[in-house]
């Protein structure tokens, strides 16, 4: 929307926010500079002009009944119930609670809805998908029926496979049913808490908890897993370190942010979120860079909380270095002043990279892989951003205290990180394991690669 007339401002605001918040997406508006220059004037009392007025209560959305009982119906008949949930279940923490609770279900998130649950809760299996964790991917190929909550997570190889589990999805989007997985028996248009509130008086508690303590005993077993991983030896610092030791140091009511690449899979499986946290990334279309301007709108939106981003260096040279200016340029407007900004210095795209190895069977190519060594801690200090280097494992847990306990102003927290240390999938499929093994005879560092990856899967047997 573009305002033409000074008088227009008032009813052109007005609809952009009813329409953003309506359609829950984004509303340009294009202020024209003779505009932008020009005296505000209020709209007049006539003929063509639109006036404004506050005020927006989001309206009471649910299925009807004959499909609501229908829903119960499908998840009162399985035994072994699995639930998927996304950014559009974020405010119906507790009715998902309740649900899984009757139903025995484990809870599995999808990336952008992290913080829809906390992760110490028993049932909670983790992320989904490539970054997700093995309980999500387990529970998912062991379900016998599946409830989506606000999700349209895309990767089907992630889901269970067709026609094996009978399924419901809920979304406040129509044209978002039926799309993450197939059949879906019980389409339902509605607000998640709202239809959940709705379904709850319908459903029947299993008195069988035999699958929930099995998918509890997995959840446990992993965390133990991730523990064990972070602390394989590395060359320098294993990146899986930074975000296991940064996890228990989590200050309440954080707001935690992420960029695109390897960062994104410690990000998703090493921190432990609590009750109250919030996370951001760009889990709809990958795009490179978000963390550092996605920390800087969290401290707009919430200036009295902690904000942490987390990303590598290749995003932190493309965009995030610049992007620290303006970290600095704001930061007097916070009452809390704590931003972290962690970057894992491996001087490499690392993403790209094992997706070479592990999906084309290409080794690493350093023409376009390799990066160019930069300072992040040294040009944070010429900004006035307290920088904070870490080149050795026992540096990792004495910076994170030193980090967090800086109250006045941004800190960069710089690890120099293995660009050798393999994000392990939960689940490697043959293809897979094949291209990697293409890929090895021409990397380089074939010889680091094969021993990080065995190292990482026989902590995954031997873990109990």
């Amino acid at each position: 929307m573009t305002i033409m007339d000074p008088t227009q401002a008032r009813h052109v605001i007005d609809r952009a926010v009813r329409i953003a918040k309506s359609s829950r997406s984004v509303t340009a508006v294009i202020v024209p500079e003779d505009v932008q220059e020009a005296e505000h004037s209020e709209p007049p009392r006539a003929h063509g002009a639109v006036y404004s007025s506050l005020g927006f209560s989001t309206p009471m959305l649910r299925p009807r009944d004959a499909d609501l009982q229908r829903a119960a119906e499908i998840l009162n008949a399985g035994e072994k119930v699995a639930m998927l949930i996304g950014q559009g279940a974020v405010h119906a923490q507790d009715e998902v609670v309740e649900v899984a609770e009757l139903l025995g279900a484990g809870v599995a998130k999808a990336l952008n809805g992290r913080a829809a649950l906390p992760d110490d809760l028993p049932f909670v299996t983790g992320s989904i998908g490539l970054l997700g964790t093995k309980p999500s991917y387990d529970m998912m190929m062991g379900c016998d029926t599946l409830l989506i909550v606000g999700s349209n997570f895309p990767h089907a190889e992630w889901l269970p496979e067709e026609g094996s589990c009978r399924a419901v999805q809920i979304d406040i989007d129509g044209r978002l049913l039926g799309m993450p997985y197939a059949p879906t028996e019980a389409n339902l248009v509605g607000d998640s808490k709202d239809t959940l509130q709705a379904l709850i008086p319908l459903l029947e508690r299993k008195p069988e908890r035999a699958w929930w303590e099995m998918l509890e005993g997995e959840i446990e077993r992993w965390w133990r897993l991730m523990d064990e991983r972070a602390h394989l030896d590395a060359q320098p610092i294993n990146p899986q370190l930074v975000f296991a030791e940064l996890s228990p140091r989590l200050p309440d009511r954080c707001i935690l942010t992420s960029d695109s690449g390897s960062a994104t899979n410690w990000w998703a499986r090493h921190l432990r979120l609590r009750e109250g946290m919030q996370t951001a990334l760009s889990g709809t279309l990958a795009t490179m860079c978000p963390a550092v301007p996605y920390a800087l709108g969290a401290k707009f939106a919430y200036p009295d909380r902690p904000v942490i981003a987390c990303l590598g260096d290749g995003a932190m040279q493309m965009l995030g270095n610049a992007a620290l200016v303006d970290l600095v340029h704001y930061a007097e407007r916070w009452p809390n002043k704590q931003c972290i900004v962690l970057v894992l210095h491996n001087d490499d795209l690392n993403q790209v990279t094992w997706e070479q190895r592990v999906m084309a069977g290409d080794p690493k190519l350093q023409a376009s892989q390799v990066l160019p060594d930069f300072p992040f801690a040294r040009y944070a200090e010429t900004l006035g951003i307290k920088g904070i280097r870490v080149e050795r494992p026992e540096e990792v847990a004495p910076a994170w205290e030193e980090a967090l306990a800086h109250t006045s102003g941004p800190v960069l927290y710089e690890a120099i990180t293995d660009p050798e240390v393999p994000p392990l999938p939960p689940h490697i499929k043959f293809e897979q394991a094949q291209k990697l093994a293409k890929a090895l005879p021409g990397d380089s560092h074939a010889g680091r690669i094969i021993k990080g990856s065995i190292k990482g899967k026989l902590e995954e047997f031997v873990t109990r």
